[in-house]
């Protein structure tokens, strides 16, 4: 998930320190790239929607099953997977760590923004040349379905990678002063260079090098504002190169395997539904009725903001996205009848945070992928842990508002909330029909994000007559953009999650979780602080992959429900990702309300604490996450 924050990116603050003036050839082979990228990225996304489309009609409508639909989006979505990894890139769009850069002058942290793009530039040149070799080892392969050679999937490894280290070079020099640019990666290759000459001293540390690549080196590079992605691939390479015998192909092997997942396919899809929905005036529908049935009520329209989060949420994919369909059609409104600016945007941090769990959440679908949970059980699950929370940030709306003056605030009649009702429901059936095609097994969580899709075009052309056509391209590369952002993560945490499991470190943390005292009690309390932290550090899905293989065995071990332990760890993610200072989901917010980010720093401390209280609700509760489990 692709969150912006108030931080103006690198090449905003660059800007700010007086840069030099574009050098033109750069500027055009740059825009060249990006036309090259960005259209077969756009027409993949369409392709994968088409192809699946396919397979969902074929089998369910015709009774006959495409045996190569599968495969064939399979094959396509790796390469959507790179080129949109290179189009975020380009744009500036890899989720990084911006609170701390983000606090520096404007001349350091543009010189950061420099070494930022200087270390995605050191992994991709590691990189470049053991993906060419894992290409050429896949020539050996031959697809079940369609008996194609498979290094025409494996190809989409080095040609991106090398698409993105000839970006990046580019980036550097474009927005960059010339000086500053060799500098930063002259300090990057000190770096390596010095890592390399003590690497004999490295490999007799054993694992003491997992303290000092996992946590010192990535911490350090998260908290220099290096890309997430790039920072968990440059601590695996390091750690492989220099203190083991493992060819480096592995980390490339490895990065393939976490991008492949079918299952995965779902990241893209139900990122353009989001977009969908937004353009098409779906989710503006559904606000308009809440705020109609509970406009003239004490704190009402935060009622309704936080119920139009749960009915949005989980659908695009992105919360930034959820967040900027409901924020401005409710705000101008909650202004005028006196909100704060800061309450308006602690809650909208909240209800971020509150819907992590409500399906199809990208989150819950990681966790599928990742540890082999059932993403129907899931998404059965997912529901009423979601609406728990929202009783708990309720109930403090209830507190905040009772002395609201609603003297001039007019109470919708009957017609005009029936009216709004009519026009709202083909909307609310959206999420309805999406999620009930997956809990009764009519269609994956893959394939029935394309009937999401489909749903959400008719209705814009007929129902709603909100369909822009000029915005369908854009939409179709920032899908990829985000997606491609997300899916690099995912290959490069599964590269770090791989190491971690070779060194037997995963073995000595599940000893060590199952030997603590108190057994599932403790277990899950420390579980809910550890994932509160991460959720602040490394968002929800890199923190899934590294540690969902990990923890969930030792929750099964120790008589926690699979699905019960999600639960509690995707709320606890949410609260990391959008409490201050560190969670970039708070900047989001933020960025949305155009809303200063100190505004909203002490009224969202009581949000959070309503959000903790709802965890630990959750988590002495199995039956809200099993209840209808089946």
């Amino acid at each position: 998930m692709n969150i912006p924050s108030d931080d103006p990116g690198l090449a905003g603050s660059l800007h700010e320190t007086g840069r030099r003036e574009p050098i033109a050839w750069v500027e055009q082979l740059n825009k060249a790239i990006g036309i090259l990228v960005e259209v077969p990225a756009a027409l993949l996304v369409l392709a994968e929607v088409i192809v699946l489309l396919m397979g969902v009609t074929s089998r369910y409508v015709l009774h006959q099953p495409l045996g190569w639909s599968d495969e064939l989006a399979s094959i396509l979505f790796l390469w959507l997977a790179m080129l949109g990894s290179i189009v975020a890139f380009q744009r500036g769009e890899h989720m990084r760590m911006t609170a701390i850069v983000g606090k520096l002058q404007p001349r350091s942290r543009a010189f950061l923004d420099l070494i930022a793009i200087a270390a995605a530039i050191a992994f991709l040149a590691f990189v470049v040349h053991p993906a060419y070799e894992f290409a050429q080892d896949e020539v050996y392969v031959t697809t079940p379905a369609m008996g194609i050679v498979n290094s025409w999937r494996a190809a989409a490894l080095p040609i991106g990678l090398g698409l993105m280290l000839i970006v990046g070079v580019l980036q550097i020099f474009r927005i960059g002063r010339l000086k500053d640019a060799f500098l930063a990666l002259a300090i990057v290759a000190v770096v390596v260079g010095g890592l390399a000459l003590v690497g004999p001293l490295l490999k007799s540390l054993g694992n003491w090098n997992l303290l000092l690549f996992f946590v010192v080196g990535v911490g350090a590079l998260v908290l220099l504002g290096v890309p997430i992605a790039f920072s968990f691939g440059l601590a695996t390479f390091g750690y492989i190169a220099l203190t083991t015998t493992t060819p480096t192909v592995v980390v490339v092997g490895r990065m393939d395997e976490g991008m492949s997942h079918l299952i995965l396919l779902a990241v893209p899809l139900f990122v353009l539904l989001g977009l969908l929905i937004e353009m098409t005036g779906i989710a503006r529908a559904m606000v308009n009725f809440l705020a109609n049935l509970l406009g003239h009520v004490k704190g009402g329209l935060s009622y309704v903001l936080i119920g139009a989060m749960y009915l949005v949420s989980g659908i695009s994919g992105s919360k930034a996205a959820d967040m900027a369909a409901v924020a401005p059609a409710l705000f101008p409104e909650m202004r005028k009848r006196g909100a704060k600016p800061g309450d308006l945007v602690a809650l909208l941090s909240a209800t971020g945070a509150q819907t992590e769990t409500i399906p199809p959440s990208l989150v819950l679908i990681t966790i599928g992928s990742a540890t082999g949970v059932s993403i129907a059980a899931l998404f059965t699950g997912g529901l009423l842990p979601g609406v728990v929370v929202g009783v708990t940030l309720g109930a403090l709306v209830w507190w905040r508002y009772r002395g609201e003056d609603l003297s001039g605030v007019r109470k919708a009649s009957a017609r005009e909330i029936g009216k709004s009702l009519l026009v709202a429901i083909p909307a609310l059936a959206l999420p309805v029909i999406i999620r009930a095609a997956v809990v009764e097994g009519v269609a994956t969580a893959t394939e029935v994000s394309t009937i999401g899709i489909v749903y959400a075009v008719v209705a814009g052309l007929l129902i709603y007559r909100q369909f822009d056509w000029k915005r369908v391209y854009p939409m179709l590369v920032s899908t990829a953009a985000l997606s491609g952002s997300i899916l690099f993560i995912i290959g490069a945490a599964t590269g770090m999650a791989w190491a971690l499991t070779q060194s037997g470190f995963s073995t000595a943390l599940a000893d060590a979780m199952k030997a603590l005292p108190g057994g599932a009690v403790t277990f899950m309390a420390v579980s809910v602080v550890a994932f509160i932290i991460l959720g602040s550090v490394l968002e929800g899905i890199p923190a899934i992959v590294l540690l969902g293989p990990l923890l969930f065995p030792i929750a099964r071990q120790v008589g926690i429900h699979e699905v019960h332990y999600a639960m509690v760890v995707t709320l606890a993610m949410g609260i990391g990702l959008f409490a201050p200072p560190f969670g970039v989901g708070y900047y989001a917010a933020c960025a949305i309300s155009r809303i200063h980010p100190n505004e909203g720093m002490k009224p969202i401390v009581g949000y959070m604490v309503a959000l903790f209280v709802g965890v630990v609700i959750v988590a002495a509760v199995p039956w809200i996450s099993t209840g209808f489990v089946k």
